[in-house]
């Protein structure tokens, strides 16, 4: 019982204290990774690469977007 409740202790502490999860690109990289993995005997692991590229594909997106709104330096 002890451990039970030791457990349900230190999960509600690291959800308390854990950061938001930014999962932009992740949700959609990890479906399309999970049925790519899943065709080849693998959806773990694929949903896993998935998200990973879908993540860095977003933030990639979002760099080259905030670059191009970028004033121009005016001379």
């Amino acid at each position: 019982m002890k451990w039970i409740l030791a457990t349900a202790c230190a999960v509600a502490i690291s959800l308390a204290v854990a950061p938001a999860a930014d999962a932009k690109g992740c949700i959609k990289g990890a479906i399309v990774g999970g049925v790519a993995g899943h065709m080849a005997g693998h959806g773990k692991v694929g949903a896993a690469a998935g998200c990973v590229v879908g993540h860095h594909e977003a933030n990639k997106a979002d760099a080259n977007k905030a670059n191009a709104q970028a004033p121009a330096d005016p001379k």
